[in-house]
């Protein structure tokens, strides 16, 4: 996945920002819960811990678990979760874990219809805050637990465009934004959510361009619920 990059690009993102943000993509049951539209995902801003990115030594996928833990214990793994939460017309091979086929419409990141197909590379599962962001921002001084928690947490995934997530790369909301102007309101007010959730810090330039997004949609909600911030301790991370 390649970044964007570059002083210009940086500005235009943020400066565009706010354009037809809207408040809400609706998720499950076990998916991100919405407060009312009291502007809690602007005020939270300003509740973040400010440092510098710290370096990426030590990071690796493997520091935050094997991939798609059943941390919540229903016996579905963690993607197949959020296939089922996110996705339409939901087909099932085996059961009712094994998502085959799907739908998602709209794709949150590029606002285009995604047929989802087992095998296919075309959904991808998110990270809506980076694992190795967060690896930089607090999470190399964490337990495994938390961790294993953070990557797993439906609170932090999302059913993407494949091909628009692979731009992202490990940028914060200061270097990448979704393509579609309209969902960029609720993905930085996930990030925000996220990031208090786990007490992850934000740098300065993060967070003014979390609040240049969010001071366009003052009346945003910030996401609750998730799982725990604590894996159960079967689980094991290197």
């Amino acid at each position: 996945m390649t970044r964007l990059r570059g002083g210009a690009v940086v500005a235009a993102v943020v400066l565009t920002a706010v354009a037809g943000c809207n408040t809400d993509k609706t998720k499950g049951a076990s998916g991100p819960e919405r407060t009312g539209g009291n502007g809690a995902a602007l005020a939270a801003v300003d509740s973040l811990t400010v440092k510098g990115r710290a370096p990426k030594t030590g990071y690796s996928r493997a520091r935050f678990g094997a991939a798609w833990a059943d941390t919540d214990s229903n016996s579905c793994d963690t993607r197949d979760d959020i296939l089922k939460r996110d996705l339409k017309d939901v087909k099932f091979t085996g059961g009712t874990c094994k998502v085959s086929s799907g739908l998602l419409e709209p794709d949150p990141y590029s606002g285009k219809k995604i047929t989802y197909r087992r095998g296919s590379s075309q959904v991808d599962i998110d990270h809506v805050v980076p694992l190795s962001d967060a690896w930089q921002k607090g999470a190399e001084y964490w337990d495994a637990s938390k961790r294993i928690a953070l990557a797993n947490d439906p609170l932090n995934l999302i059913a993407v465009d494949a091909s628009t997530n692979r731009g992202k790369g490990d940028g914060d909301a200061a270097t990448w934004l979704p393509p579609n102007a309209r969902y960029r309101c609720t993905y930085v007010a996930e990030q925000v959510a996220v990031k208090k959730k786990y007490g992850l810090w934000v740098t300065a330039a993060e967070k003014a361009a979390m609040k240049h997004v969010l001071n366009g949609c003052p009346g945003q909600n910030l996401p609750t619920g998730g799982n725990p911030t604590k894996a159960p301790e079967r689980f094991r991370a290197r």
